[in-house]
């Protein structure tokens, strides 16, 4: 591409508020591109559903909720994120995108999107994933699913925080938690969960 194309479509940019130029030279994202996150965040019917399910199990809880979804077929994208007040090495924000294939969220989707395989079996039996170290060292992070109408896959609900503090004990209480929420979010959207058995 030519440069004068590339100033010229700049100067576009610019002119709509979708870019704008630092005091050094250099660009940046303009004031357009956040009223148009907020605006998709508001028009997101996903937003009603999800966020006040996050905001419970962080209030309940000692870790920190999020809301992934697909992006392409290597990435998942956070789309909703609530930060509990204890100090963590999991440094994830709304919107950031991630590997599919490391984290309790990411296996998760894996599975409920068709992968082959054992492994991926057994979490689509326990509607459930355990991640420790495995995207960060020191962190740890569990899944569940949540589905729309006609069992489509809308997304994995996670918590996740300092791997110290996921002990056998707090799994075993959060883990009925966590699919508890799934199940909440998938029948607000429409959808239906099974009666799971928790351990």
């Amino acid at each position: 591409m030519y440069k004068s194309t590339i100033l010229r479509l700049i100067g576009s940019l610019q002119a709509a508020g979708y870019v704008q130029r630092l005091r050094d030279g250099r660009y940046a994202l303009g004031p357009a591109i956040f009223r148009l996150a907020v605006a998709y965040e508001r028009m997101d019917p996903l937003r009603q559903h999800v966020l006040p399910v996050l905001e419970e199990l962080v209030r309940k809880g000692s870790e920190s909720a999020s809301f992934h979804t697909l992006h392409g077929p290597h990435n998942r994208l956070c789309l909703f994120r609530v930060d509990s007040s204890h100090p963590t090495l999991d440094r994830i924000n709304s919107g950031d995108i991630l590997p599919l294939e490391r984290g309790a969220a990411g296996r998760i989707l894996m599975a409920f999107s068709g992968r082959d395989g054992s492994d991926y079996d057994a979490l689509r039996a326990q509607y459930f994933a355990l991640s420790i170290g495995e995207r960060e060292a020191g962190c740890a992070g569990m899944a569940s699913p949540v589905f729309g109408p006609e069992g489509n896959l809308r997304g994995a609900i996670s918590l996740s925080g300092a791997a110290n503090r996921f002990t056998p004990e707090m799994i075993s209480e959060w883990q009925p938690r966590l699919l508890t929420a799934a199940a909440e979010v998938t029948r607000s959207l429409g959808g239906s969960y099974p009666n799971l058995a928790h351990p």
